[in-house]
């Protein structure tokens, strides 16, 4: 009872075939399709401004910095 064979299957292919129809099946998948393609051009582009685009966040040298903390002071505009 526990997994289903390949008749179980396809007679849910089918049930789901004559509820949508295939035209309106074909329509999903190629926005399925659409949506993930876009998705991956998304990544790619967001991995190549982290990489060096604009914006990028600046390299750590191993320099270090000396300085002390003051208070900060309102300025009066």
């Amino acid at each position: 009872m526990g997994s289903f064979s390949i008749w179980h299957w396809l007679i849910v292919l089918v049930i789901v075939m004559m509820i949508f129809g295939t035209k309106k099946l074909r329509n999903m998948g190629t926005d399925l399709g659409g949506a993930v393609r876009g998705f991956k051009e998304g990544m790619r582009e967001g991995s190549a401004e982290a990489k060096g685009g604009e914006g990028a966040a600046p390299q750590v040298t191993g320099k270090t910095v000396e300085g002390e903390v003051r208070e900060k002071t309102e300025s009066k505009a």
